[in-house]
């Protein structure tokens, strides 16, 4: 069973229940009581959820659409910071109420969380220095001695220690992170999504793009609540079915770069 059909499965929501927007439940009715929806985010998250270093402005997509959510609740929004790793502890311990910072539908997730239609999608892409000698095209990186690095607990993960047969895999924890690795050379390439390899193009002079020459991993994107408030789940995955048809969806991923990991 492929991702999408499973989060069908997993939503078990009915088309009325989809189509209402606003549906009584636990998650639902403390976020009315107190006109407040807690939104976990990934602060590092460029394009999506990412706090500007100068500046301290939350910026990104998922800033933008959970701004929207709120507003269509009539509710303020409050930024829960979270990461990957947690992500299912936060949910699990009602630290927020929807995690929104662009969650990869793995089926581990799946397992834990309750998942709304997926609103973006990415492959797998490379990001390796301009003067590195060892990674120059897609083919070059797995191979003997090749070593390869990937943010512990995303999805890259799981994909490339299935995927690679020869090259090392390397799991960068925090507070270290891809880009020094690499930039000391301690790795020969990191693995990332397409959002976060527009921060490195965007922002580093040094960094160069290595894309697949073919679909290698595509993982659609959703946002991602606590298992068993099914009136919840249908109420953000309306929010969903809103954004994509009046636009706002679009536009916000106009503003942010990502028009092109859209799904329609």
């Amino acid at each position: 069973m492929n991702v999408l059909n499973r989060w069908m499965v997993a939503a078990g929501l009915c088309l009325a229940a989809c189509s209402t927007g606003v549906l009584a439940g636990p998650v639902m009715d403390r976020v009315q009581s107190q006109s407040v929806l807690k939104v976990c985010i990934w602060p590092d998250y460029y394009g999506v959820t990412y706090r500007h270093p100068r500046t301290q402005e939350l910026v990104g997509i998922d800033i933008e659409l959970s701004a929207e959510l709120a507003r269509d609740l009539k509710a303020k929004v409050e930024y829960v910071e979270s990461s990957f790793p947690t992500l299912i502890e936060d949910l699990g311990q009602d630290r927020c109420d929807v995690a929104m910072y662009a969650i990869g539908m793995l089926s581990q997730r799946m397992e834990k969380l309750a998942f709304t239609q997926p609103y973006l999608r990415s492959d797998i892409y490379a990001i390796t220095t301009k003067s590195n000698a060892v990674v120059k095209q897609w083919s070059d990186i797995d191979k003997p001695g090749v070593m390869v690095a990937v943010q512990a607990g995303t999805f890259m993960e799981p994909i490339m220690l299935q995927r690679l047969k020869s090259a090392t895999v390397v799991k960068i924890k925090l507070p270290a992170t891809r880009e020094r690795e690499l930039v000391a050379g301690r790795v020969d390439v990191f693995m990332t999504d397409y959002p976060y390899s527009r921060r490195l193009l965007d922002n580093a002079d040094w960094a160069k793009l290595v894309e697949p020459p073919e679909p290698f991993s595509v993982l659609p994107y959703a946002y991602a609540v606590k298992r068993g408030d099914d009136a919840w789940l249908a109420t953000v995955d309306a929010f969903v079915s809103r954004i994509k048809a009046d636009g706002r969806l679009q536009r916000a991923a106009g503003h942010h770069g990502l028009s092109a990991i859209v799904v329609r």
